[in-house]
């Protein structure tokens, strides 16, 4: 029962074709993390092999129907050979606390809770009607971010805002990249030969978007992300964390819409918005190496984020065992990750330099005197897409819940 699990996220179009096997028969991805569309690097891995291309991508559709056809074609299969199409969407709201096959109803759902995840919900549903077009009648399933956090408590999930503001309108935090952060506690867990009922973890997801996750028995006990994927962590071109204040001064000293500080906040901020060179921590770090003060300021300032979001997150679990990195930035990054680990030491936290700069996921890079583990690890997002996917096409599909009033 072949599964192609799409993944439609802020900077990139990562795609995987699975059997039944947790390893993907085709996967890659579409990338676009310089913010140029026209120039976008498509990577494939078939039959043991890596092929990279450049593709022009103006939108989403198009990077899906170029993501299929080189699945099909690298896998050797006509449209007939996938049983399901799973869908990372990052948004579920209160509406969708489990992953639901996709319908008519659901899109419509979808499309309202686009406002709060604009850099995703968007795009992900136009890969949704791409797969309607290209794969005329193949179930498709929505698989949430958000699923993660239905869990939390009200003391986490609530914002200090009047209780009115939850009751009546849903205003709370429901947390992103859930998928990433669940399947990276799994695997910390297996690499370190530990129940994960016995950890506490905090993942640090780092990629287009950041957040970060504290992780008791299994379960998350908080995250960074709060009511949309604008807040907590500096991200490539998104804020994070801000004083609200900043916006309205915005609003009624200089004269900024609502749109236009919209806009700003979502594609103008972060790395980009402080290194003025890409939203790429990658091709910062490059320009910082080279003097570029800007660049240099923009690394520091994510390190600096990072840091106090895992102080942040340890305080909460009263310590942690293991410290996980993942995604773009976190597995690819050693100098982010030591400047992220600067300091850490009081908590048990010792990175060990030299394992460090050679780490590729999954690896533990922590000294070997290190209290805490620090684990790199390749998070596979996309497998949890196509293991869902699959489970939702055979059973009954779920309700749609809301989720309960804190009180």
């Amino acid at each position: 029962m072949n599964a192609l699990a799409l993944n439609a996220g802020s900077s990139s179009l990562k795609f995987a074709l699975f059997d039944t096997a947790p390893e993907p028969m085709v996967s890659g991805d579409i990338d676009w993390a310089d913010g140029n569309r026209q120039r976008a690097q498509l990577t494939l891995l078939a039959n043991g092999k890596t092929s990279r291309s450049q593709v022009q991508v103006p939108d989403e559709s198009i990077a899906a129907a170029r993501a299929i056809e080189s699945v099909l074609e690298a896998a050797g299969i006509g449209a007939d050979g996938i049983a399901v199409v799973g869908h990372r969407l990052v948004h579920g709201g209160a509406e969708f606390r489990e992953s639901m096959r996709i319908d008519q109803k659901v899109k419509m759902a979808l499309a309202k809770l686009s406002r709060l995840a604009p850099l995703h919900n968007p795009p992900a549903l136009k890969v949704v009607e791409t797969v309607e077009a290209v794969l005329p009648g193949v179930p498709q399933v929505a698989v949430f971010d958000t699923a993660f956090y239905a869990q939390l408590p009200p003391k986490v999930f609530m914002f200090p805002l009047p209780y009115e503001w939850h009751r009546d309108w849903g205003i709370r935090r429901y947390g992103f990249h859930g998928l990433s952060h669940a399947y990276c506690a799994s695997r910390a867990a297996e690499l370190l030969g530990r129940p994960l009922a016995s950890l506490r973890l905090i993942s640090c997801h780092l990629g287009g978007g950041c957040s970060a996750t504290a992780v008791r028995d299994g379960v998350a006990a908080a995250t960074t992300m709060g009511f949309s994927p604008l807040d907590g962590l500096m991200m490539g071109t998104r804020c994070g964390s801000i004083d609200p204040g900043i916006i309205l001064h915005a609003q009624r000293e200089c004269g900024l819409t609502a749109e236009q500080i919209d806009h700003a906040l979502n594609h103008r901020s972060g790395l980009l918005g402080i290194s003025g060179v890409s939203p790429d921590l990658a091709r910062i770090e490059e320009a910082a190496a080279a003097g570029n003060e800007r660049a240099r300021l923009a690394f520091e300032m994510f390190a600096d984020r990072v840091r106090g979001a895992i102080g942040a997150l340890a305080a909460g679990l009263g310590g942690v065992d293991a410290l996980v990195f993942t995604d773009r930035i976190g597995e690819n990054s050693p100098a982010l990750r030591a400047a992220a680990c600067q300091g850490l030491e009081f908590m048990g936290l010792r990175l060990d330099a030299e394992r460090n700069r050679a780490a590729l996921p999954d690896t533990d890079v922590a000294a070997p005197d290190s209290p805490a583990r620090i684990v790199v690890v390749h998070t596979r997002e996309e497998w949890m897409v196509a293991r869902e996917a699959r489970r939702v096409v055979g059973c009954a599909r779920p309700r749609a819940q809301r989720a309960p009033n804190a009180g």
